[in-house]
């Protein structure tokens, strides 16, 4: 399965985001912008995987809800994705291309939380070995059952693991020790940040989503602002609630 370069998805989207909601126009844009950087950071995983990880929480971060939450709203993109998918590319990613890298990922006790909680509460129940167990036993049955859902949203929680050891300071730039983890884990957010992209752009279904850290107007210029074409081109089928232009500033 081709993957799209974030070249490729910032013209698509050009085509397609004055049909789109200023606030799904905005978002898809920040993340394409992650995205293209990450490109450039081929030869450093750890700052590779920083900057994937910040093109995925532009695609699906929303309004802070503490009523809500990480894993719950990830849990909702993903079933929404998922509903989205009718070509299937999520499916075959995990399923098709990834299921190594997915199987490693998944027996690996140092992307699993509950593990570093006993560790920092000096539990000696090890009741964490029975939760990683099951867990383990949850991924598996999702990969041997073709869940694409079920599946994605436990391989993005591993990764928001490794995503906190990076971000929180809790590893060393460049370090020997988490090589193999990192390496999968950008093939794997690589092949993965398109493809949710490229899926939001094909559904109307987070056209009504709020989004985190909104353009303010007063820092769009007057010449940025409200600026398109004298005569627009028609929306290509598909969703076309277009509310507003992409500021250029952002």
């Amino acid at each position: 399965m081709e993957v799209m370069s974030a070249g490729a998805l910032r013209e698509r989207h050009r085509a397609v985001r004055d049909c789109q909601s200023e606030a799904l126009a905005i978002r898809l844009h920040r993340a394409i912008s992650w995205l293209q950087r990450s490109e450039r950071s081929a030869d450093d995983n750890d700052t590779r995987f920083i900057q994937l990880w910040i093109a995925f929480n532009a695609a699906y971060a929303g309004e802070f809800d503490s009523e809500q939450s990480e894993r719950e709203r990830v849990a909702s993109f993903v079933a929404r994705l998922v509903a989205a998918d009718t070509h299937q590319q999520l499916h075959s990613l995990l399923f098709k291309q990834f299921p190594g890298p997915i199987r490693l990922l998944i027996d690996n006790r140092y992307v699993f939380a509950p593990f570093w909680r006993a560790l920092r509460d000096h539990d000696p129940s090890e009741r964490w070995k029975s939760q990683f167990n099951a867990s383990r036993k949850a991924a598996m049955d999702a990969l041997l059952g073709h869940r694409t859902a079920d599946l994605l949203t436990i391989v993005l929680g591993r990764l928001y693991v490794l995503r906190n050891q990076l971000v929180h300071g809790g590893a060393t730039w460049n370090s020997s020790i988490n090589r193999n983890q990192l390496r999968d884990a950008n093939a794997l957010l690589g092949a993965l940040l398109p493809t949710i992209i490229s899926l939001m752009m094909e559904t109307d279904a987070f056209e009504d989503d709020a989004i985190a850290y909104p353009v303010v107007p007063e820092y769009t210029s007057a010449a940025q602002a409200g600026t398109s074409p004298a005569n627009p081109a028609p929306c290509p089928q598909g969703p076309a609630t277009a509310t507003g232009t992409v500021a250029t500033t952002d």
